[in-house]
């Protein structure tokens, strides 16, 4: 196991964002209507996506394929979450 150091520089080089998709938009010149309409979902999802609450992974898909990109990308967009050995108590 890890030990508080260890822990500690590993939540510490997760990214601060929970996603890059407005970064990725914006730097496409793309609205979220935009995004929404080419992605086929709802407006509100793409609000809640930016927002970093969790989705589909269906709609992690739409929405990189309406930004041009692979799904096997889909790690630099969406990192993965923390592991569960530093959310739950030892």
């Amino acid at each position: 196991m890890y030990d508080s150091e260890d822990q500690q520089q590993v939540v510490e080089e997760f990214p601060k964002k929970a996603n890059r998709v407005r970064e990725i938009r914006e730097h496409k010149l793309m609205t979220q209507s935009q995004l929404a309409r080419k992605a086929r979902i709802a407006l509100r999802t793409i609000h809640s996506v930016e927002k970093g609450l969790n989705c589909r992974m269906d709609t992690k898909r739409k929405i990189l394929l309406a930004l041009g990109l692979r799904f096997e990308d889909k790690d630099l967009v969406f990192p993965p979450r923390k592991p569960l050995d530093f959310i739950l108590p030892q």
